[in-house]
């Protein structure tokens, strides 16, 4: 896809993300990313974030209801108003499934009613499970944000396919874009100490469906814990279930629980560790393993979602079954033994990073798309073979 220098694009784009930049999660992240990394990008373009949720907090909060009326309201005004005030303007929208659905179904059926464009971008780890589990009426709703679309952006293969038969798309209309993060130059380098415990770092939100309790059992295996290492476990979620989990395994003196942390700390855990592991159930594209990649940790992880397009086996990772409490813990023993294998493991991953998943590519690559939408508005948006993310 090309731009015509000699009409620049020029238009507003919203984008639409649960939570903002710093209370959304991966998509928050991955918002954030972006725009940071926008710098090289088609100048014109102004970018403004709006949060349709609220920060995840606020659902445990009494007053949760009333906040969610509050933030949608906001958004949907600010949809109409640069639909009002605006020649050339676009929205960027992120979803997944259960509430984000609901209130993007609200947002877009009034967005359309106004004449308001828009992307919508697919985070979800199994929207296909989450769609096919919805009665007739909701699926029907659910449809009709998505084939109003202008193009879909979903975070891989599978979901490509997924997604291109629920809602009879062409697949010109449903373009990959895999997730990406910012190279954390300079690269560090991966040897260890002599004698210094290897480090594992989990990042996610502490759950079943990340596998977490897995990771315990696996930490808690006699082989595992024969061996020197120590684990950072960080992110929200249930922390004192785990932590009683990891008392009565006899594992929680070589663990930390740092809980949520800010993407400083992330990076600084990154910087740190040795191997990252996230041995989870269901996702779209981890934002945890591309940061894993970028800082040539050793990644153990399984091939789940986009994860198969994103590891190769034995070269920039190791991919161990779901729920495989065993093969989690021969992994585990491997990376803990092996600092060359560590090594090895990490450069692969740090070599595919510099191929596919720095956040300056995908920044061009979805700014281009904002900008042939903006310049032509009968124009069907889809990244061009040549710039789909693979």
């Amino acid at each position: 896809m090309t731009i015509d220098s000699e009409r620049p694009p020029h238009g507003t784009v919203i984008i639409v993300s649960p939570g903002g930049l710093e209370h959304g999660g991966g998509i928050g992240r991955q918002m954030g990313y972006f725009l940071h990394a926008l710098s090289s990008g088609p100048q014109g373009i102004h970018y403004r974030i709006v949060d349709s949720r609220g920060p995840w907090f606020i659902g445990a909060s009494p007053l949760s209801s009333c906040s969610a009326v509050i933030y949608l309201s906001c958004t949907l005004i600010a949809l109409v108003f640069t639909r009002c005030t605006q020649a050339a303007c676009l929205a960027h929208v992120n979803i997944t499934g259960r509430g984000s659905t609901i209130r993007k179904i609200i947002l877009l059926t009034i967005a359309r009613a106004v004449g308001l464009r828009y992307v919508l971008h697919v985070h979800d780890y199994d929207y296909g499970d989450y769609y096919s589990g919805r009665g007739e009426v909701l699926r029907t709703l659910i449809a009709a944000i998505f084939r109003r679309a202008v193009t879909v952006v979903v975070l891989g293969g599978r979901d490509q396919e997924v997604i291109s038969q629920l809602f009879q798309l062409p697949r010109s209309r449903v373009t990959i874009l895999h997730n990406a993060v910012p190279d954390p130059v300079p690269a560090l380098s991966r040897a260890s100490p002599l004698g210094r415990p290897c480090h594992l770092l989990f990042l996610g939100h502490l759950s079943a469906r990340k596998g977490l309790p897995d990771l315990l059992q696996a930490l808690a295996n006699l082989p595992v814990a024969q061996r020197c290492w120590r684990a950072t476990l960080a992110g929200g979620g249930p922390i004192d279930e785990f932590r009683t989990l990891a008392d009565d395994l006899g594992i929680l003196d070589r663990l930390s629980f740092p809980g949520w942390v800010d993407q400083a700390t992330v990076k600084a855990l990154c910087a740190e560790a040795d191997v990252l592991v996230l041995p989870s159930y269901a996702e779209g594209l981890a934002m945890a393993v591309l940061e894993g990649l970028s800082y040539g940790l050793a990644v153990i992880t399984t091939p789940v979602g986009a994860h198969p397009e994103v590891i190769e086996p034995e070269v920039s990772g190791i991919l161990i079954p779901p729920g495989n409490v065993e093969a989690l813990a021969g992994a585990l023993v491997r990376v803990i033994d092996d600092a060359s294998l560590r090594q090895r493991l990490g450069a692969g991953a740090r070599r595919r990073f510099l191929e596919k998943f720095d956040v300056r590519a995908y920044a061009e690559r979805l700014s281009q798309l904002h900008a042939s939408l903006l310049l032509d508005p009968q124009n069907v948006g889809a990244i061009g073979k040549g710039q789909t993310s693979q």
